[in-house]
């Protein structure tokens, strides 16, 4: 998902917020694991009640491996990166770690056309950004991200 926001603090510019695409909230994805582990709680009840003593043993293993599995999932969807383009620098953030900086004016854009990579380059360094994004969206990203650099360095006059 791409977000546009307007450059921070008045500045001439703007700022792009990039997140994975999520399908459910954290409501549903709570939903989801509790469908999921009544239903294997009632397939252990069940199994102990034909005598399969080991049944709700292995049902607190799976429902605690299904657990983890969605929190990873949950928490790969958190991850995102901010690209703010002003007139004076261009700077992309993963976290509250800046990767890479550089005046608008000296960083090129490269889209790969085979996959849609985008890149950002300037002075020997490179950041890929939107990896996490699906390729009609990195599309959308390397035209907004154009437009901006071009706005930003005083290229689009």
């Amino acid at each position: 998902m791409i977000e546009v926001l307007p450059g921070r603090s008045g500045d001439a510019g703007a700022q792009l917020r990039l997140r994975p695409p999520r399908a459910l909230t954290a409501g549903q994805f709570r939903a989801l694991f509790a469908a999921l582990a009544g239903a294997m709680w009632l397939a252990a009840g069940l199994g102990w009640l034909a005598g399969n003593v080991f049944a709700p043993a292995f049902a607190l293993l799976h429902s605690a491996g299904v657990a983890l599995a969605l929190r990873m999932l949950w928490s790969n969807g958190e991850r995102g990166e901010e690209i703010a383009i002003g007139p004076r620098a261009v700077e992309v953030r993963r976290g509250a770690e800046t990767v890479f900086s550089a005046h608008p004016y000296w960083v090129r854009l490269q889209v790969a056309p085979e996959d849609g990579m985008v890149m950002l380059s300037s002075g020997g360094r490179d950041v890929e950004v939107g990896a996490f994004l699906g390729p009609g969206e990195r599309r959308q990203l390397a035209r907004c991200l154009r437009e901006f650099l071009a706005a930003a360095s005083g290229r689009n006059r």
